[in-house]
């Protein structure tokens, strides 16, 4: 058993996937620590959905092997939804429940014990107390997401894909996201994110990958990423390359990112 578990969380190799003449994923290979926060990084199009399907079972690849908490997602695909939690890039909540039914209802669903103590006790980790008997119709987005987020930790999977979970947010809902993806790691869950947003990479992740044109182009810590760059010109003061700065020489300046989008 301690084998297993110095295993990656999740394990890529040669991973394809093509719709008709289009090909969407041309060999990506990478690997994601457990109890780590690993965000997969690309432009519109990239493959970074298609990638978190077949990974979640939703989607079978055309060619590669992955494995999830030791799981062959082709083989194996009901162990693998055993161990995983999906949030896609928009809240899945009920708005016409207040925030504590979603949470039981969804602990009821998968057949818990206990399921208000366990609604209470998410809703206090994600600061929903207080808002947990107003119904999520009166909720920010922040809090609906924190909310939705909550609803996938219910099972204790150790593992969890967060796709764009910040898409649509105004700032201050994003900080709040990113605190409880922080927490999640802290507590031991391994979070695969995807994400066009270079400062939420930045921000979170031990590890990061660039997914371009269907393949990874890079592949480690953002200090890793930064030593791809030259060395800084030193004048006056140094200075030190972002996440930005390396994203756009990877991939050229045409890559277009919502941190672009939004200027």
């Amino acid at each position: 058993m301690t084998a297993v578990l110095q295993d990656p969380a999740i394990r890529v190799r040669g991973l394809q996937k093509s719709y008709k003449k289009l090909s969407v994923l041309r060999g990506v290979d990478f690997d994601v620590a457990r109890g780590s926060i690993f965000a997969l990084l690309g432009s519109n199009g990239a493959g970074k959905t298609t990638a978190v399907k077949i990974l979640s079972t939703l989607l079978k690849g055309d060619g590669g092997t992955a494995t999830v908490n030791g799981f062959d997602v082709a083989s194996k695909a009901a162990d693998v939804r055993d161990s995983i939690s999906l949030t896609g890039q928009f809240a899945a909540v009920d708005e016409v429940l207040t925030g504590r039914e979603n949470l039981i209802l969804v602990a009821q669903l998968r057949h818990l014990k206990k399921p208000a103590t366990i609604a209470d006790e998410l809703l206090a980790r994600f600061s929903l107390t207080d808002a947990g008997s107003r119904k999520v119709a009166t909720y920010s987005g922040g809090m609906r997401r924190r909310l939705d987020i909550a609803m996938s930790l219910i099972g204790n999977p150790p593992v969890i894909f967060l796709d764009e979970p910040t898409t649509g947010l105004d700032p201050q809902a994003r900080i709040e996201v990113w605190e409880a993806v922080k927490e999640l790691a802290a507590r031991g869950t391994t979070v695969l994110l995807t994400t066009q947003y270079l400062d939420e990479a930045e921000q979170l992740a031990d590890r990061i990958a660039i997914l371009h044109e269907g393949r990874i182009i890079a592949d480690g810590t953002l200090g890793d990423l930064k030593k791809l760059l030259p060395p800084a010109e030193v004048e006056y003061v140094e200075k030190q390359p972002s996440l930005e700065d390396v994203f756009l020489a990877i991939v050229g300046p045409k890559a277009t990112t919502e941190t672009e989008e939004a200027r």
